[in-house]
């Protein structure tokens, strides 16, 4: 897969930073550098096209998933992500996911899969339209989820079922709401504040 590695400090922790739908792997370095400069960044680029743009996964239409890509696809950014930290040296447990939208959605289906790997997260507009039948265990996960307030692409009702799927399983969740499917300045310093 396309991505960067950039490395700041030895032996800190790694955001694995994954765009938004016709992004790619540098695109949210800015988000990273405010979120902690210190902080090693992997940026890697979602290897579906939809009309030339950039995903992780594909889907039938807006907020209709093709659940079977998503869950292959989860998987092979998964063990992408473990090749990635044998050749730089880092644990799984000291990264911190940071999506938006797409990518926000391809974090949360890597923590339902790997449910004892990724402890935290930062997702901004994130969508998974599905109720899901596994209880993980969240309860040593922390969260930050971004969600918007009159979003065109994901509505409210779906934005609490995030919340939800994280509040039932255990996860502290820190909640932040915006207006529109948007990642706002604002927002990226309570997250800054959420994380350090």
């Amino acid at each position: 897969m396309k991505h960067i590695y950039k490395e700041n400090k030895k032996g800190a922790p790694v955001f694995i930073l994954l765009h938004g739908t016709g992004g790619t792997e540098t695109d949210l370095i800015s988000l990273a550098e405010l979120l902690n400069p210190e902080y090693n960044i992997l940026g890697i680029r979602g290897n579906v096209q939809e009309n030339g743009m950039n995903r992780y996964f594909k889907r039938h239409g807006e907020g209709k998933y093709d659940w079977e890509d998503l869950e292959f696809r989860g998987n092979e950014l998964y063990e992408f992500i473990v090749e990635k930290s044998k050749e730089h040296d880092f644990k799984l447990e000291d990264t911190v996911l940071v999506g938006f939208s797409n990518g926000s959605n391809i974090a949360i289906q890597m923590m339902l899969q790997q449910s004892a790997t990724f402890k935290k997260a930062a997702l901004f507009a994130p969508l998974y339209p599905a109720d899901v039948e596994n209880k993980q265990d969240f309860s040593d996960v922390e969260i930050f989820l971004s969600l918007g307030k009159g979003d065109p692409i994901v509505p409210e009702s779906e934005s609490n079922r995030v919340i939800h799927l994280f509040n039932e399983r255990g996860a502290d969740v820190t909640t932040a709401w915006v207006n529109g499917h948007s990642l706002t300045q604002e927002v990226a310093i309570e997250a800054k504040n959420w994380l350090n």
